[in-house]
């Protein structure tokens, strides 16, 4: 026992003399959550909105101010064609055009109906999506207002019974894309790093020459995986807690289930990692090289883990595949936990794979590791 104290102290040290890492540690988390939970959002707003108006009417100047009032739409200027305005959307100035065609009041006042034209830059598939929502969305309020305006007495009565629904929305009342993010972004934050600092500490060992001194120690294999993963391991809950007290302070965040469960899992998930880390050190040579490989693995796991894309829209071999994805179950566990309260019962399933991915992982890291007496 004594054996393994004596390295987690020396690692410790070697950890803070190394100019490298401190930034690394202190300074990455804060800016991943920062920046990234204000920047992955698929909110979209300051959309470049222009019209073409051809009826000049009260009702179209309407619409117009409807658009205008939006936070969602900023819009710039009127076109005098269609031409002109497409003109302006190749060259980029310009996201969404609307047209108003000739004698629009009129036709909604004799008629009760008419047509727009609405010309989106699809570019970005994603983001149009979501601004033919906006657009949709602020007719329909329009639609519905002006129907109401243009009913005469006798429609009154042969007005068709409509249904209203009305939304109720759990675990995230004030649909704030933050609120969904910033748990996420804290499963990136410990996975990046703790992977990154083991790789690169066992490896330096290496380059340094210390490695081969220790190999041929009375130092037992056990105790120097010990000695050499436990700081990390205490390192990463270091990081959670950085991350969970800025999520809370700077982004409000709720947290409504057990911490001492999130720190639970935390435990076993760190247990993955590291030993992912310790495994790919054994078969690497540099710092760079540890570096690259665990990037490499690293873009994979959170690409395909949930954190920005749903798992249910990918195709059936990538769901497949995502069942042996870690970082997949931590922010599955972070969710359910910060935002739905879930209990340990609610995450068993993510606790047993994960534990079982722990193991195995551990376990090819300690086959994969030859010292030599």
């Amino acid at each position: 026992m004594k054996t393994i104290l004596f390295i987690i102290q020396k690692e410790f040290k070697q950890i803070f003399r190394n100019k490298g890492m401190l930034p690394i540690i202190f300074v990455l988390p804060l800016l991943q959550l920062v920046i990234l939970s204000n920047a992955a959002t698929f909110e979209i707003k300051n959309i470049k909105f222009s019209y073409v108006d051809r009826d000049h009417s009260t009702t179209s100047r309407a619409l117009i101010k409807k658009f205008n009032a939006s936070t969602y739409f900023n819009v710039l200027q009127a076109f005098p064609s269609q031409a002109i305005a497409n003109e302006a959307m190749l060259q980029g100035k310009v996201d969404v055009v609307l047209e108003i065609p000739k004698y629009f009041e009129r036709n909604l006042q004799k008629e009760k109906h008419t047509k727009l034209g609405i010309t989106i830059n699809a570019i970005d598939g994603a983001a149009a999506g979501v601004e033919n929502v906006y657009v949709t969305q602020i007719l329909q309020q329009f639609n519905k207002k002006l129907a109401t305006k243009l009913m005469q007495p006798t429609d009154v009565k042969n007005r068709p019974k409509s249904i209203e629904s009305i939304p109720l929305f759990w675990y995230n009342e004030t649909l704030n894309y933050k609120t969904f993010m910033v748990p996420g972004i804290l499963v990136l934050l410990v996975t990046m790093i703790t992977l990154f600092l083991s790789g690169m500490n066992i490896v330096r060992e290496k380059e340094i020459g210390t490695l081969e001194q220790i190999n041929v120690t009375p130092i037992k294999k056990y105790q120097f995986i010990i000695g050499k993963l436990f700081p990390f391991w205490v390192i990463g809950f270091g990081l959670l807690t950085i991350g969970l007290i800025l999520g809370k302070v700077i982004f409000n965040v709720p947290i409504i289930g057990s911490l001492p469960l999130i720190y639970f899992y935390t435990g076993i998930y760190l247990f993955v990692i590291l030993g992912m880390g310790f495994f790919i050190s054994n078969f690497t040579d540099t710092q760079q090289q540890a570096m690259f490989i665990a990037w490499f693995f690293v873009v994979i796991f959170i690409l395909m883990s949930g954190l920005f894309t749903p798992i249910e829209s990918m195709p059936q071999w990538a769901q497949q595949i995502t069942e042996l994805n870690p970082v997949k179950y931590f922010v599955q566990v972070m969710r359910m936990v910060m935002l739905k309260g879930a209990s340990f019962t609610d995450i068993l399933p993510q606790i047993l794979k994960t534990a079982t991915y722990a193991i195995v992982m551990n376990g090819l890291a300690v086959w994969s590791y030859k010292k030599t007496n």
